[in-house]
């Protein structure tokens, strides 16, 4: 957390509404995008983003910094998405796996702007294709860049749960590519 938002908390922690809001702008886009990938409906996914900051207003003179802001924001945006797709966290807990499974990271670093405007779509249809569980589990680990110990922190679930989900994920969203460049080719 850098030192502004540092003093942008200590400020909104201490009722400054202008101090808010300037959190609110750094961390709406962010909240806004978790909810769109997870719900895949704008409108629920902006009524998810206003109760998450209204939430957060009324939380954040408790807000401890255990985490980052953007990790407890995450996590109050999450909640709100189980109660309105209540099947989201019972497939969330069934991912539970041995807790001895263990993933490497297979996140590929990519060059900004390396990627075409087609890829790209290409990507963000087939992430809008996977189950709920997936696509909130690909949005935080690979869109908002949260860490494996974060995504467990944000949904509740152990961490070989998170890297159990994140590998299923990749593996439909693999096949889903396939699928697509298969299509176009044929």
């Amino acid at each position: 957390m850098d030192h502004d938002e540092q003093t942008l908390i200590k400020k909104a922690q201490a009722r400054d509404t202008d101090a808010f809001a300037a959190l609110v702008a750094k961390h709406g886009m962010l909240v806004y995008n978790l909810a769109l990938r997870t719900l895949n409906d704008p409108q629920e996914a902006e009524d998810v983003a206003q109760e998450t900051f209204v939430r957060a207003w009324k939380a954040i003179p408790n807000f401890r910094a255990q985490s980052r802001l953007s990790t407890w924001l995450y996590r109050i945006a999450t909640n709100l998405c189980y109660n309105r797709l209540p099947s989201l966290k019972r497939e969330l807990a069934a991912l539970d796996v041995d807790p001895e499974f263990d993933l490497p990271d297979e996140r590929q670093v990519v060059e900004e702007g390396v990627l075409s405007a087609e890829l790209i779509e290409q990507v963000n249809t087939a992430v809008n294709q996977l189950p709920e569980t997936y696509r909130l589990l690909i949005t935080l680990r690979h869109m908002q860049g949260l860490s494996y110990a974060e995504i467990a922190g944000v949904t509740s679930l152990p961490l070989g749960s998170v890297k159990a989900g994140i590998f299923r994920a990749r593996q439909q969203l693999r096949s889903l590519l396939a699928l697509e460049l298969s299509n176009e080719n044929g």
